[in-house]
């Protein structure tokens, strides 16, 4: 046990989830007769869930606040009927449509951030609000029909990396260069961990658990990328895939490297010390629901370019899966503490069920109470953990 925690740090719980997630995916892959773990299935799998995921990581932050946001499915939705609109009954051109979508989702967040932030309405109530307007918003407009999108958007919701140069390994050079770029940063960064970092006597941590560390996730990298560029030809890593793992790193960033990520954490943590700190928990509030509101967008983008219109039904229910994500990945339920890494292998573990449970030939109605009995487990063991002072998985 040791040796393991010299490899993977002292803390072992915050594996807990991609435990889960690796069993999930072996479990199903077995009863499934193979059929999981394929490149077709996997590439589905991403681009199939990727917008759930661009919802969670905003999500993410509107729960470290202590709020919640259900309005983001309805955003999502009338967001991208107003672009299939724009783009059909203007004739405007797939981008201009695309900004329009990405201005009414900035202006849905800073409306709704107004009635928090300044009027000092409880999320859960404005957003409340908020999801009865959009989802009518979006019935209304589009006179429940569905409405074609431009066909550019195809592309970003439904595309795959390039081909390009001979293919010496059989797999989508895309995919590989993006695999070994994976693999390169992974190093560099543990390397240059291990050059800053000492451990409680003042001295570096081993140099072999380092190259297995670099090993282990070098195998990981490699494996996906086999799977993700090994498909059938014309098919390789999703562009929606892309576009979400460009999302999480910049993420990731903002909510461990800049003051504003620091922020959402005070505010979410203590929001009278935060204030006393001099943190401006009006402004922390308004941006991060802007924020929210602008991933919705993005995420109505995706999916109106994957399905190739806009429905009046778009965005139902689609709250619950962002924020089943975000606890799934070890959020607190009281704010201050969650990790966008985390937060993804929650959205991967419901994608995963999701599949697998498809794959099973499981109807959507015992679907939806498996996934339900998941989030109140994913719950249980965050209140366990705080009342026998074990702290959270995902910190």
């Amino acid at each position: 046990m040791k040796y393991i925690k010299k490899v993977l740090g002292s803390d072992l719980k915050k594996y807990t989830m991609v435990v889960a997630l690796a069993l999930l995916i072996i479990v199903f892959n077995i009863i499934s007769g193979g059929r999981m773990l394929t490149s077709s299935n996997f590439q589905n799998l991403l681009s199939g869930n990727a917008y759930v995921l661009v919802l969670a990581l905003g999500m993410l932050m509107v729960i470290v606040i202590g709020q919640i946001d259900l309005s983001v499915g309805s955003v999502a939705g009338f967001s991208g009927m107003v672009m299939a609109l724009a783009a059909r009954d203007l004739n405007l051109p797939w981008w201009a449509a695309v900004l329009i979508a990405i201005a009414i989702g900035l202006l849905a967040g800073a409306w709704q951030g107004f009635f928090l932030s300044r009027l000092g309405i409880p999320g859960f109530i404005t957003t409340l609000g908020g999801m009865m307007i959009f989802r009518g918003g979006v019935i209304w407009i589009s006179r429940s029909i569905s409405v074609p999108a431009p066909s550019e958007l195809k592309w970003f919701g439904a595309g795959y990396l390039p081909e390009w140069g001979p293919s010496f390994t059989g797999m989508n050079n895309s995919t590989l260069l993006m695999g070994l770029i994976g693999i390169a940063v992974y190093i560099a960064l543990q390397l240059y961990k291990y050059q800053h970092t000492l451990d409680e006597d003042g001295k570096k941590g081993p140099l072999w658990a380092v190259i297995t560390r670099i090993a282990l996730m070098g195998l990981l990298i490699g494996y996906f990328t086999w799977l993700f560029g090994s498909g059938r030809y014309g098919t390789s890593f999703p562009v929606p895939g892309l576009i979400l793992l460009i999302l999480i790193i910049i993420y990731h960033t903002i909510t461990q490297r800049t003051r504003f990520g620091r922020h959402v954490y005070a505010v979410g943590g203590n929001k009278s010390a935060a204030a006393l700190s001099g943190v401006n928990v009006k402004r922390t509030y308004f941006l991060t629901m802007v924020n929210m509101s602008f991933l919705a967008a993005i995420a109505g983008i995706l999916f109106v370019g994957r399905s190739t219109a806009a429905g009046p039904a778009d965005g139902t229910s689609w709250e619950m899966d962002a924020i089943a994500s975000v606890f799934i990945g070890g959020a607190a339920v009281s704010g201050g503490v969650g990790t966008i890494l985390a937060t993804m292998v929650g959205g991967m573990v419901m994608a995963v069920l999701n599949n697998g449970l498809m794959l099973m030939g499981v109807g959507a109605d015992r679907t939806q109470v498996i996934k339900g009995f998941v989030l109140l487990a994913a719950v249980a063991f965050d209140v366990y953990n705080k009342h026998t002072g074990r702290g959270n998985a995902a910190a």
